[in-house]
Order: structure tokens, then sequence, then C-alpha cells
């Protein structure tokens, strides 16, 4: 399937320099590209590699636009922010070649007396979903899913293949679940009597806002008391763990393998990167930015950029840093000394 180039600047906006009247196919890289394609650039690093590529339009800013003309041949859409754009065409062209979820309930799938499933929904092979589960308009659950008691999905929510989301959990509109995650098991709650581990019930749910995508085998823990809650936007990579009681503010991204301890409340338009570690009962504020394999173990009040981790080095170099280091406080010591005595000899 294709599409007239000026009908996608005018279903995305942007503006067109060049032929509007060009069939495009795709997208595909710099590299890629051929005459059937647009591609873009988002890196001004990469200027004279898009003026040499082969595709039909090159989505670009205007800056880059100034440079990349002189040798680029082909149409161009200038706008502010070409990635985003790069990824809403991308999600143009995605969705001419879907296939269709089949809409109905495959005969295999056990779907319990009292559960509401909405007509245009589509439930896959050997689903099972439990009473008073509410399963809304267009929701796509694949095949080994399994939705539990009075639990909630919003419409236009995909769950992939082999999701759980437990009972009394909640996910909003427009969610992407990926395969294995799961959303509401209990939450790492255990009181200590004299040496022995006495488990604290899990009572809560989780509660998921609109258009949230969580990765595969991403684990969500339900509240002990109140719901877990992941607002609205929020975007979760693979293999992240969320404890119980943690609220993430919206639009907050984390990158895989992230770990957040139970009770921390982390702001809105966060991002972490890869393996990230959050301990519990901290607050983050908005627009907190948390590299990768940082520990976060104090709150963070104020918004910024925040790296808490040693410069990776020979392991030989490492262990005359650690010896260092272990010897910080001896040498604190003998340095305020030296101070004594200096200022001891001046004033004499």
């Amino acid at each position: 399937m294709s599409t007239r180039l000026g009908e996608l600047v005018e279903r995305l906006g942007g503006h067109l320099v060049g032929n509007a009247d060009i069939e495009i196919f795709g997208i595909a890289s710099l590299d890629d590209a051929t005459a059937s394609h647009i591609t873009f650039l988002s890196n001004p690093k990469l200027r004279a590699q898009a003026a040499q590529t082969q595709a039909a339009a090159l989505i670009l800013s205007a800056d880059d636009d100034a440079v990349v003309s002189t040798g680029y041949n082909g149409a161009r859409v200038v706008t502010s922010n070409p990635y985003a754009y790069f990824a809403r065409t991308a999600q143009f062209f995605a969705a001419q070649q879907a296939l269709p979820a089949p809409v109905g309930i495959h005969p295999s799938a056990v779907v319990a007396t009292g559960a509401e499933i909405a007509p245009s929904a589509s439930v896959g092979p050997h689903v099972v979903i439990e009473a008073g589960a509410i399963v809304a308009e267009h929701v796509v659950i694949d095949a080994g899913s399994y939705v539990g008691r009075n639990a909630q999905i919003g419409a236009w929510t995909h769950l992939f293949a082999h999701v759980t989301l437990h009972a009394h959990c909640r996910i909003g509109q427009r969610g992407v679940v990926h395969s294995g995650a799961v959303i509401g098991a209990d939450g790492f709650g255990f009181a200590n009597d004299g040496g022995v581990w006495v488990k604290i019930p899990q009572t809560g749910g989780v509660t998921i806002g609109d258009d949230v995508e969580i990765g595969a085998n991403t684990t969500i823990d339900r509240g002990a008391l109140a719901d877990t809650l992941i607002e609205d936007g929020v975007k979760l990579d693979n293999q992240i763990q969320i404890g119980h009681n943690c609220h993430i503010g919206a639009h907050t991204a984390m990158a895989g393998c992230v770990g957040v301890a139970g009770s921390a409340t982390i702001g809105k338009y966060c991002t972490f990167g890869g393996a990230a570690m959050v301990l519990g009962h901290l607050t983050i504020a908005d627009h907190v930015h948390v590299s990768s394999g940082s520990l976060v173990s104090r709150s963070i009040r104020e918004a910024g950029q925040y790296t808490g981790f040693y410069p990776l080095a020979k392991n030989a170099d490492w262990e005359k840093s650690a010896a260092i280091v272990r010897n910080l406080t001896t040498m604190r010591e003998k340095i305020r000394e030296l101070e004594k005595t200096i200022k001891s000899l001046t004033e004499k």
C-alpha cells in the first residue's frame, strides 16, 4: 500500500517542499531508503549522509534543511521535531500493513459468567477471563492471556500473548502490554516476628492510565492496601520491576531492567536509563533524569540530570581506588590535624 506525500503531510502536518504527488510506499533509514521511501534526519552529524540518500522524501528540521537542501534533490518535509514526525509516519505505515484482529471470542477461550466483553473486542485462543471483568470496545487480548476477577481493560488496549492482569487491576484506553508482563502480583510485604516472616495480605490493586505501554516480562505489583498507580502516557521497557504502592507520574519513561522499590513516588516527565534503581519510600520530582546504572538512595526534590555510578576501570585500577576510598576517613583526620598545625605555626 502507498500514500501520496501530500496526503501524508495533510494528515501529520509540517511544511512540504517539493512534489506533493510522489507515491510513498514506506519509511526506511537514510542508507536503506530507495525512491519509494520516505526517510528522516534527526541528528545534524548525519547531514552529509542525508544529502546522499536515495529516498523520495526527507523529514528534517529547518536548520538541517538549510544545509541539506543544497545537495538533496528529493521532496522535503520540514518540521520542528523530525524524530517525532518519523514516529508518527512509521505508525501510519504500520497501521496500513497491520492485519486486523478477528472480532469475537475464540472457541477455546474461557469466559466466566458475568464478565462483560464488548462486541468489537477480540479474545484470542486459550484466553481466560474471570467473573466481573470488563473488556471495552476494540480491545485485543492475544492467546494465553489471563484477566482476573473484576479487572478492567479500556478501549483500544492490546494485551499481547501470555499477559497476566490480576484481579481488581485496571488499565485505561489505548494501552499496550507486551508478552509475559504481570500486572497485579502480590507486593513483597512481610512482617518479621522473631526471625519468622509473616505475610501481609496485598489487598490493593493496580490502576494504570491511558496511553501506557508496558514491556515484555515487566512486573507491576499490587498495593498492600491502596493501589499502585501508573499515570497516563507512562512508557515502561522490558524486564522492569515496579514495587507495591509506587506512584509513577504521567509521561515518565523507564528503560530496561529498572527497579523501583515499594512506595516510591516518581514525578511526571522523568526518564530512567537502563538498570537504574530507586529505593523504596523516596520522592522524585518532575523532570528528573536518572542515568543508566544509577542508584537513587535519597529523595530528589529538584529537576535535572542525576548520575550515581563510578566510571568503569581496569580491575587493578578499581582496587587501588577502592583502597583509597576505604582510607578517606583516616586521611581526612590527618588533613585536619595538619591544618591545625599550619594555622598554629602561621599565627606564631
